[in-house]
Parts: structure tokens; sequence; C-alpha cells
């Protein structure tokens, strides 16, 4: 997104959270307000980046300092916390 500015962070933002979402039917994912399911993550613009590798796909991505997941910290300070407070839909 950053090299080809095919779209604004913020389309590409709402393409992978509530566009996606409500593709699926999903009405209280992808957006944030009382009572919806919201998963945060906290990013760099500008440092973000996917490390994993065909080889090495487990990495960690960079540029991402905070995750929150149903308001448990998962990410803090870019280290994992063990937690996993997340379920499959």
């Amino acid at each position: 997104m950053r090299e080809e500015k095919a779209l604004s962070l913020q389309e590409a933002v709402k393409k992978m959270t509530s566009t996606t979402a409500n593709h699926f039917g999903l009405t209280d994912r992808g957006v944030i307000y009382e009572g919806a399911w919201a998963d945060l993550v906290i990013f760099n613009a500008h440092t973000v980046a996917d490390q994993a590798t065909y080889i090495d796909p487990h990495r960690y991505p960079v540029g991402i300092p905070y995750v929150i997941v149903n308001g448990v910290v998962v990410i803090d300070r870019g280290r994992h916390t063990d937690n996993l407070p997340g379920h499959v839909l």
C-alpha cells in the first residue's frame, strides 16, 4: 500500500476490517463502538512490515507495538504476552 499508493491508509484499513466483516455478515466486527467485538492493532504506518517468509512463516511483523483482542493485551511493546483471548469464528 505504501509503495503503490493504490489506496489511502484509511481505505486499506477499512477493506481489512469492516468491509470484510460485512461481507461475511459479521455486523458487530471490524468496527469500534460499545458492544462490538473490537480487536485493536496499534501500528506505525511508516514501519509496519511482514517479516514472514516461505522458509520461516512464523516470524512476527515489525511496526506493531500493541495488539488487543477482546479487551486483553496480546502484544505489549512488541512482545507477545502469552495471552490467547481470541476464538475461531
